[in-house]
C-alpha cells in the first residue's frame, strides 16, 4: 500500500509524463511541418516513450492500491527556430524531469518505501539515457550547423530510429 505523500507524488509524475508527450508531439509536428522528417520520427517516437512512462507509473500506482488523479495537460510551446533549439530544450526538460524522478526516489527513501524505491531505479536509468541522448544529438548538430548536407545526414540518422516498448510495461 502507498502512503498518501507518495501517491500525490506519483500522481504529479504521471501528469508530468502526459505533459512531456504533449510537448514532444508538439516538436515533432513543428519539425514535419519544417521538412525534418528524421527530427519529427525522433519526436515521435519520444512522444510515444513519455506516454509509455506515464503507464508505468499509472500501472504500479493502481496495483499498489492508490488512486490515479488525471489534471489538465498545461501549454506547450509550438515553435522552435531549428532541431539544435529543440534538442537544447529537450535537454533542459529531461534533467527537470530528472530532478522529479530523484525527488520521487527520495521520498519512497524517507518512506522506507521498497517497492517504489525499486520501480524508480529504472526510471533513475532511463533519465541518465535520455540526457546523454539529448546530448549526443546536440553535439552532432553544434558540429553541422542549422541547415546544409551535415543536418541532412544528422536528419536521416534520426529517421532511423525505432519504438519499442520499454520493460516495465511487458511485466
Amino acid at each position: 500500500m502507498l502512503g498518501k505523500r507518495m501517491v500525490e507524488a506519483l500522481n504529479e509524475q504521471i501528469n508530468a509524463e502526459m505533459w512531456s508527450a504533449y510537448l514532444y508531439l508538439s516538436m515533432s509536428l513543428n519539425a514535419a511541418a519544417k521538412g525534418h522528417k528524421g527530427v519529427a520520427n525522433w519526436f515521435a517516437i519520444q512522444f510515444k516513450e513519455e506516454q509509455d512512462h506515464a503507464q508505468i507509473l499509472i500501472n504500479y500506482t493502481l496495483s499498489r492500491g492508490g488512486e490515479v488523479k488525471l489534471s489538465p495537460i498545461a501549454e506547450v510551446e509550438t515553435s522552435w527556430k531549428n532541431p539544435l533549439a529543440m534538442f537544447k530544450d529537450t535537454l533542459e526538460h529531461e534533467k527537470k524531469v530528472t530532478a522529479m524522478i530523484t525527488n520521487l526516489y527520495e521520498i519512497a527513501v524517507e518512506e522506507k518505501d521498497y517497492p517504489t524505491q525499486n520501480r524508480l531505479k529504472w526510471f533513475i536509468d532511463e533519465q541518465v539515457e535520455e540526457e546523454e541522448n539529448a546530448q549526443e544529438i546536440i553535439n552532432s548538430l553544434e558540429k553541422v550547423g542549422d541547415d546544409g548536407l551535415g543536418l541532412y545526414l544528422v536528419d536521416k540518422e534520426l529517421g532511423s530510429r525505432t519504438y519499442s516498448a520499454p520493460s516495465p510495461l511487458a511485466e
